[in-house]
């Protein structure tokens, strides 16, 4: 049994369409239909049924799903624990929500050296969808992320919290706001949901960001109004030609720690979890 046979019936366990997960994984249908076949061959068992009504795993399948999720993720982390050893005790890479890492990125890791100095540590910059995949998958070995995500063999940790605060250069309360000038945030789902409702006479602008450092940015080139992060306001009101806009609230943002489910007793992420809430409530 290959790993790349797993790969492809844990992806085909998702889509349910042997077209699909060609598709996905950029194989030919009859590549896909042979790795599924060497698997049958190997376990003895039929994984997968398929009619007009589609493709349909069989009772085995399923029962194979925790176990595969297992051992691609077993494999990966021997992979890279194999690859990756050099001259340190651990070797570890962290996924951090972009908006995490545009402020005070060093403190955090700073903190993360502090907790584990004989570590090297990789730190990746990615959504919470994403990087609730690569976790899965072992590609990484722990996330700082904004949104959990209900997936099977995670495990997610509340750590505190950060806010947004709506700024402007040109206007001074939410009903002066013109919606060529308004720069529409998505953040997070939940952002966004509590955003909408404030202004829901703004959905239709001519930019919109999911990230605080690039709507900092067009915020200095162009003018206009946006939420950013709490941090990035009060810099920029403090530097002159911005201000807070009166009768827009502060929109809070939850953070979460999240481990493969195996993992989340070992000592190792547990020093760093402390870490990471230390550093985010000291924020």
């Amino acid at each position: 049994m290959q790993i790349e046979h797993l790969e492809t019936f844990l992806d085909l366990m998702e889509t349910n369409s042997f077209n699909r997960t060609a598709e996905r994984l950029n194989l030919t249908q009859s590549t896909v239909s042979g790795r599924i076949q060497a698997l049958e061959t190997t376990l003895g068992r039929k994984l997968f049924t398929r009619s007009r009504a589609g493709t349909q795993p069989t009772p085995a399948g399923f029962k194979l799903l925790d176990h595969a999720r297992t051992l691609r993720h077993q494999w990966t982390e021997a992979r890279r624990s194999v690859q990756n050893t050099g001259n340190f005790a651990h070797s570890m890479r962290i996924g951090m929500q972009h908006d995490l890492a545009s402020s005070h990125i060093a403190d955090w890791v700073s903190g993360f050296r502090k907790v584990l100095p004989d570590a090297a540590f990789y730190i990746d910059l990615d959504f919470s969808n994403q990087m609730s995949i690569d976790l899965l998958a072992g590609e990484i070995d722990l996330s700082i992320m904004f949104t959990p995500k209900n997936l099977p063999d995670l495990h997610y940790e509340h750590i505190g919290e950060l806010a947004y605060r709506m700024i402007s250069s040109t206007a001074v309360h939410l009903n002066d706001i013109e919606p060529q000038s308004y720069i529409f945030t998505s953040y997070s789902p939940a952002f966004e949901k509590v955003h909408r409702q404030i202004v829901a006479n703004l959905a239709e602008t001519p930019l919109s960001s999911g990230q605080n450092i690039t709507v900092c940015g067009l915020l200095l080139a162009l003018g206009g109004t946006a939420y950013v992060l709490e941090d990035s306001a009060e810099e920029m009101v403090a530097s002159g030609g911005f201000g807070f806009v009166r009768g827009a609230p502060r929109i809070p943002q939850s953070v979460y720690f999240a481990v493969h489910l195996r993992n989340r007793h070992s000592h190792i992420h547990r020093r760093l979890l402390n870490s990471a809430r230390k550093h985010l409530s000291g924020q």
